[in-house]
């Protein structure tokens, strides 16, 4: 695996990730000065030449300075002043796709002597240059996916300029519209290698929002901001346009570094030191995260497998984590609230509620105080088939009073011998993508225990949403276990750097009590989903959510356009893909999903049909199901 680039990730007092700027420097006759100038003036790191600029060798390997030092010499700093403070960057002359066959060899004879020195230093970074004169840099691609491949411990920072110069610039490939197809051919010929990143050239004019948010969910690990395209503001000093202040500052929430480039180009700023105070004062004005963002930063893009209800008891932590969520707990006590209030008049009679999967009693505790609220008589029976957690309820009735609360031990499905019946079902079964930890099968197989007619089930709907999701590194996370069943298994993740390529669709829908009960009860499902793309981007899978109708009116949702605010008990799914494809602006994406029931377990598959045609994953359940 490629060695770290700069520390990343390390929180700073905000509760984001530490802010680290970078001096892009042109000329450096001592890297020491150069450094200690740049420590000065409150940058963590400078980015300097590999090989001195007038060392550009002609067809025949020859140089305009042979008899002077081509590069600097590894002594001149120590090797963890190298490793922290120094990002390296290959010439920009070489061009490896030159038509002139003569020339594209010297090329790359030259890219391959720097990478080779870049290998060499303890640097942990170095910055490919933007390619040049093709559109498809087929041959560039290729050097520097032989370097990664073939054990070049570094990252490689691909430069890429956020819009492409004017017209008739004699860099600009022919026929490229959007910078970012050539880093799209670039990782794609070098097969999503997970040392490729971006070096982000921000623009004075940028381009639209939805590009934007395309770039942020690409892997990119630097920003880099000319001073000419900031703004003066009435002292004299540097700014940036309420825009640029936006992304920036999604960007340093992301742990993305900033790199300054250029001389300084204002009236009243000290050298470079004014550009580094002006970003580290963006990164002071960043929103602190709330208590459920710092709750789930540890877990943005961190792939867990879903949970098997049926099949594993949970451990004591796992209920803990879930019972910190007041949101959900507070709609469920509101939820049985109105539903005694509305269905349950006389407050003399006695109504009885089971929950289903108690749990250590979270739903119980909020069905009291529901009761408490409205003023009804309420009986509960829990209903709990983990051995350990009936104990702690066991211990809860006894510790906390719950005179009116009966434990029972099992399997809801299964307790037959039961004469008693619910006059209101509480359960929190539901998962990632609302069905997928089997609360169908669960609530199916109990809906003998409800009363009929007038039963009433909380929830009594949940639906299931997918959308085409474009995330290198969910992709990475999945391709890094280097096992083909991890392409067709479904992981719980917080996306985080990702981006959301079309608005989610509804998939699966579910009602209980099920109209079809007991006799017509089928859980099986198809969809097809048919997406519309506004972006070239690369689908690298789909990201799927939930909302649930607890009670009426009473909603919760991990859906992000209705998603409850504050709620941390469930992060979405994602189903990967095995190979990426790309999707021009304008077309479609089209997805057959397919919810498989047998005796003994429940599975998804899924499959691409357009732009391109995927196998089907996951075939019978044969790398991930989830058990009955």
């Amino acid at each position: 695996p490629a060695a770290p680039a700069l520390p990343k990730g390390i929180m700073g007092d905000s509760g984001h990730p530490r802010l680290l700027c970078g001096l892009n420097l042109h000329e450096v006759p001592d890297l020491k000065l150069a450094l200690q100038g740049a420590k000065d003036d409150y940058y963590d790191f400078i980015c300097v030449d590999l090989f001195r600029p007038e060392s550009r060798r002609d067809a025949r390997g020859i140089s305009a300075c042979d008899a002077l030092p081509t590069t600097h010499s590894d002594r001149e700093l120590q090797g963890k002043q190298w490793q922290n403070s120094v990002v390296g960057k290959l010439s920009r002359w070489p061009d490896c796709d030159s038509p002139a066959l003569e020339d594209s060899r010297a090329a790359e004879v030259a890219v391959k002597e720097e990478l080779a020195w870049a290998s060499h230093l303890p640097i942990s970074a170095c910055i490919a240059p933007y390619p040049k004169g093709s559109a498809v840099p087929a041959n560039y691609a290729r050097v520097l996916n032989q370097a990664v491949a073939g054990g070049l411990q570094k990252q490689l920072w691909v430069h890429v300029p956020m819009v492409l110069a004017e017209a008739g610039d004699e860099e600009v490939p022919e026929g490229q519209q959007d910078a970012w197809d050539q880093w799209n051919v670039i990782r794609a010929l070098a097969e999503y290698n997970s040392a490729l990143h971006v070096l982000l050239e921000v623009s004075a004019d940028l381009p639209s929002k939805l590009s934007l948010n395309r770039w942020l969910g690409e892997p990119v690990r630097a920003l880099l901001l000319p001073t000419d395209i900031f703004l003066t503001n009435k002292g004299g000093f540097p700014t940036l346009s309420q825009r640029h202040q936006s992304f920036v500052q999604a960007a340093m929430a992301r742990g993305i570094h900033m790199i300054i480039d250029g001389r300084p180009c204002h009236q009243n700023a000290t050298g470079h030191l004014t550009y580094a105070q002006y970003l580290h004062h963006l990164y002071g004005k960043l929103t602190p995260p709330s208590e459920a963002e710092k709750h789930s930063a540890p877990y943005n893009d961190f792939l867990q497998a879903p949970l098997q209800p049926l099949q594993d008891n949970l451990e004591s932590q796992t209920y803990e984590t879930f019972e910190m969520d007041p949101v959900k707990y507070s709609a469920y006590e509101e939820a049985v609230a109105q539903a005694l209030e509305k269905r349950h008049n006389d407050v003399e009679k006695e109504v009885v509620l089971m929950v289903l999967g108690a749990g250590r009693g979270p739903l119980i505790f909020a069905s009291l105080a529901a009761a408490a609220r409205t003023g009804r008589k309420l009986r509960i029976i829990g209903v709990e088939k983990n051995p350990n957690a009936v104990l702690t309820l066991r211990n809860r009735v006894i510790s906390d009073g719950w005179d009116n609360v009966t434990i029972v031990s099992g399997d809801m499905r299964k307790l037959r011998e039961s004469d008693e019946r619910a006059d209101i079902v509480v359960s929190e079964l539901l998962g990632s993508f609302g069905d997928n930890e089997l609360s169908p099968e669960c609530l199916d197989g109990a809906q003998w225990l409800l009363k009929n007619p007038g039963g009433i089930s909380i929830p009594c709907k949940y639906t299931s949403y997918l959308a085409p999701v474009s995330s290198q590194k969910l992709w990475d996370e999945v391709k890094v276990h280097e096992k083909a069943k991890m392409f067709e298994t479904a992981f719980v993740v917080k996306p985080f750097n990702a981006f959301v390529a079309a608005e989610p669709q509804a998939v699966f829908s579910f009602v209980h009590p099920n109209p079809d009960y007991p006799d017509r009860v089928d859980n099986t499902r198809r969809e097809t989903l048919t997406f519309s793309i506004d972006i070239a981007t690369t689908i690298h899978g789909f990201v799927g959510y939930f909302d649930a109708d607890l009670y009426e009116d009473v909603s919760i949702s991990i859906l992000p356009a209705t998603h409850s605010p504050g709620m941390f008990s469930w992060f979405p799914i994602y189903f990967p893909i095995r190979t990426p494809f790309r999707v021009n602006a304008g077309g479609q994406v089209v997805l057959h999903i397919w919810r498989c029931v047998a005796p003994t377990k429940v599975w998804y598959e899924w499959a691409v049909s357009q732009p391109i045609v995927t196998p089907i994953h996951n075939p019978n359940g044969r790398s991930y199901y989830i058990g009955l």
